[in-house]
């Protein structure tokens, strides 16, 4: 089964059908997972949660104008995440007196309609649209040259947190997942963006990087750190190599297939050659507990995998109702 699953992703990708494919079978396998995982009365409970956030963060105020230095927050989101993202930057906002600025680039469905949602609640955001992401691409990422990178950001979204924020443009940039939240303020994060120097990461609650530790170090040349989470990614945009990530990207497909954390094992590739600024894992939480998601004591959490229905279920709750610290 995995291997004719492999030969037709490949072949979808061949003929440029690799977010139909995405669509048609890994959407509807993992709705079947998380059904066979939950329960079909749990999943509805949790699309129910997920309307209610939805319909809070467009209800949220406005975020004031600051003054001082501009400090830009990147996100990749779009139609299923607009929500999601202005909770995670509105908390952030909330935590600092900071001129962070919410920068959002396209996903790909990021219509007028979302665009406005987001800058009703963040009126100082600053969007980076999909015509503009192809322009640049197509000059300094050419499908002839890069062809692995292309075709797989065309049917797995989450290389465009490298590719689409990072190539062509300059400086460091702080990406944030928008499946988080801030309870306190975050003091190594902020101190970080106000002040880069190394590349920066969370600490996860496994190593998930979809490939061998034996493949990953031939390709970059050094041992892999363990751990590192891509929830909080502090990356230099003009020291990436897209040459080598093109090979490694390429590498790892032809030696062991697509996978699904492929995004997080290439950036612990690159951060594996650096001394990276690593945020406090008691601080910042990958994968929070039920009494920790009910009544947070963290600076921020990252909701995934088991912890998910509580983001829906108690999380951004906490940031409408202004949580304080019960002790």
């Amino acid at each position: 089964m995995t291997s004719l699953t492999s030969h037709a992703s490949h072949w979808a990708k061949q003929l440029g059908l690799g977010v139909a494919f995405y669509r048609l079978y890994h959407q509807p396998r993992q709705f079947v997972q998380r059904w066979r995982r939950v329960g079909l009365s749990h999943l509805a409970d949790l699309a129910h949660d997920q309307r209610q956030m939805e319909r809070a963060a467009a209800a949220l105020p406005p975020l004031a104008p600051r003054s001082g230095p501009p400090l830009e927050v990147y996100y990749l989101s779009g139609r299923k995440f607009w929500y999601q993202t202005v909770f995670c930057f509105y908390s952030l906002a909330l935590q600092t007196d900071l001129n962070v600025q919410l920068v959002v680039v396209d996903d790909g469905t990021l219509s007028h309609r979302y665009q406005n949602l987001i800058r009703q609640v963040c009126p100082t955001v600053r969007f980076v649209l999909a015509t503009e992401i192809e322009t640049r691409l197509n000059a300094v990422l050419p499908w002839e040259r890069y062809p692995t990178l292309r075709s797989r950001r065309e049917a797995y979204p989450n290389l465009r947190k490298l590719t689409d924020i990072h190539a062509g443009t300059t400086g460091w940039k702080l990406v944030l997942d928008s499946d988080m939240l801030f309870f306190r303020p975050p003091t190594a994060l902020l101190d970080w963006l106000k002040n880069p120097q190394t590349p920066c990461h969370m600490v996860d609650v496994e190593t998930s990087y979809g490939y061998s530790p034996a493949l990953m170090e031939r390709l970059a040349g050094v041992p892999i750190p363990e751990q590192i989470n891509v929830g909080i990614t502090g990356l230099q945009s003009d020291a990436l190599d897209w040459d080598e990530l093109e090979h490694w990207c390429r590498t790892q497909i032809e030696q062991a297939g697509s996978h699904y954390y492929q995004e997080q094992g290439l950036i612990a590739m690159l951060m594996a050659r650096h001394d990276c600024c690593v945020m406090p894992p008691e601080d910042y939480i990958v994968m929070p507990g039920p009494a920790e998601v009910i009544s947070p004591q963290a600076q921020l959490h990252h909701y995934v995998a088991e912890s998910k229905p509580g983001y829906f279920r108690h999380g951004w709750k906490h940031i409408v109702n202004g949580y304080s610290d019960p002790t």
